[in-house]
């Protein structure tokens, strides 16, 4: 066997910088194959989204079903789900091929402020995948809505926040402190929770670039690509995060829309043009 298959279950975004474009881009370059299952369509770019067309749960079942008696998958990671039916179909394939490493991102809102999640879906999140989860990925505003709370506003208060996202049945929680203001505005902070064990942190700097479309699909994309390749959750966390902080180092490089551009997923295969504008 050489190399290892990552599936994304996840919407698309017609700009590429989110979503299963994104995942695509950063299962490859971090070593993984990757696979796709199309839970939506949306008219998006850089500047927001106009339009979501939910795919069929009967369809999402059927790609899930077909690629998943043929081909072998060492990690999953899950994005935007859309509505219940949808996530139904995700649970139940979970079960039914004993999938592993699953990394859910609970995706509701882009980060234009356009909604990605039916309202009525967030408890299905919290009932039907919290629990199938290997490691749950949510920012702070998701995290107070998977609870029903207010964001938390300090590291203390994020680690009694993930400790109830443990109780919710999750193996381990990584609780992104990216809109955390204050003292923490020049650094970025998550906290890797799992139950009996002393949080974990995870810092770095907070890069000044107003290019960071799609960081959390990447992040948790990320995760799942490097799962099968690491000792451990924590490991698979730091170097994930480490090459997203990469990526956003170099995401003015691009020039791909005129509202908050993509992360550089390939920073490290572009050479020395990655330190330079791209010729026009």
């Amino acid at each position: 066997m050489s190399g290892y298959n990552i599936l994304s279950i996840a919407g698309s975004d017609p700009s590429g910088g989110a979503g299963i474009q994104a995942d695509l881009k950063t299962f490859s370059a971090l070593g993984g194959y990757g696979m796709t299952v199309v839970t939506a369509l949306t008219a998006q770019s850089t500047r927001g989204v106009t339009g979501v067309h939910p795919v069929p749960a009967a369809f999402v079942a059927d790609q899930l079903d077909t690629l998943l008696t043929d081909a072998r998958v060492d990690a999953v990671k899950i994005g935007m789900l859309a509505d219940t039916g949808v996530i139904a179909a995700v649970a139940a394939a979970i079960d039914r091929y004993a999938l592993g490493n699953v990394v859910l991102d609970p995706v509701m809102v882009a980060k234009s402020g356009d909604r990605l999640l039916a309202a009525d879906a967030v408890a299905a999140v919290r009932t039907e995948l919290m629990p199938r989860a290997d490691l749950v990925t949510p920012n702070l505003p998701e995290a107070a809505e998977l609870l029903a709370e207010d964001e938390a506003a300090d590291l203390e208060a994020m680690a009694a926040q993930a400790d109830r996202l443990l109780r919710l049945g999750a193996r381990h929680v990584l609780l992104k402190g990216g809109h955390l203001g204050g003292s923490a505005s020049e650094r970025c902070t998550d906290l890797l929770a799992a139950p009996g064990r002393e949080p974990r942190t995870f810092t770095a700097e907070r890069v000044p670039t107003s290019n960071t479309h799609g960081t959390g699909c990447t992040l948790s994309s990320a995760i799942a690509a490097l799962l099968p390749q690491r000792d451990g959750v924590a490991a698979a966390v730091r170097d994930a995060k480490a090459y997203l902080t990469a990526a956003l180092r170099h995401a003015d490089v691009l020039d791909a829309g005129t509202g908050k551009g993509p992360v550089h997923h390939f920073h490290a295969w572009w050479g020395p043009a990655s330190d330079r504008p791209l010729p026009r």
